[in-house]
């Protein structure tokens, strides 16, 4: 028995394709952003907030850790509007990507934190700085610097999660791929050609990453 691949009635559909890559990507900018502001924001308080918010802050982290993601996001898009909020897919994706990735990161960075040398906070004391200022110039850059490719490879896998938001009919690449073997019957392709673009994709965002910690990051600390 004989299998005849069928690629081009795939790759005719580009422009299905196209626009799945570009909401990927977006969606990835956008959580990438705000999900390790949110991580940064938690990690401090972690380590350096008050007292009564850290208890809130740990169990949130725990929370979105221990639980699956589908679920996460299934709870924001089905489950809120039953208490009186309806989001759309696109704003449901985001903000599901944004609270998942926010989670993570404080974990990381707070690892990164904790190994900030006690010698360059006191150095930072001595020269009058405040808590916020010594957290932001003193140890959140090398933290930063200790701890990017974790965070790196946490957006990429962000990324690759986004393929469940298609579940709710966020126009993603899987449900770019998934929409095309509806039409033209030819799954095994639509997969295996959309497996080639999240391996791409996860590659070039990588390597942009990097390039982005070197000069924006670290590249004035070490020059």
């Amino acid at each position: 028995m004989s299998i005849e691949l069928d690629f081009a009635s795939v790759l005719s559909q580009w422009p299905l394709l196209l626009k799945g890559v570009a909401w990927t990507l977006g969606l990835t900018a956008v959580s990438a952003v705000l999900g390790v502001l949110l991580g940064i924001a938690c990690a401090w308080v972690r380590t350096e907030g008050p007292a009564w918010s850290r208890p809130a802050v740990a169990a949130y982290v725990e929370l979105i850790r221990n639980t699956p993601f589908i679920i996460q996001l299934f709870f924001i898009f089905f489950g809120l509007p039953a208490l009186g909020l309806r989001l759309g897919p696109e704003w449901s994706s985001v903000i599901a990507m944004v609270i998942n990735l926010g989670a993570y990161s404080a974990e990381i960075v707070r690892a990164g934190i904790q190994a900030t040398p006690i010698g360059q906070i006191e150095a930072a004391v001595s020269l009058a700085l405040t808590r916020v200022q010594t957290f932001i110039w003193v140890v959140l850059p090398p933290a930063l610097q200790r701890i990017w490719p974790a965070l790196v490879s946490q957006i990429i896998i962000v990324m690759l999660g986004s393929a469940v938001c298609g579940q709710i009919s966020t126009e993603e690449l899987s449900f770019a791929a998934n929409l095309i073997q509806s039409r033209n019957f030819r799954a095994f392709e639509a997969f295996i050609v959309a497996t080639v673009i999240y391996l791409g994709l996860s590659m070039a965002t990588r390597a942009a990453l990097n390039w982005l910690g070197e000069r924006l990051v670290f590249g004035r600390r070490r020059g």
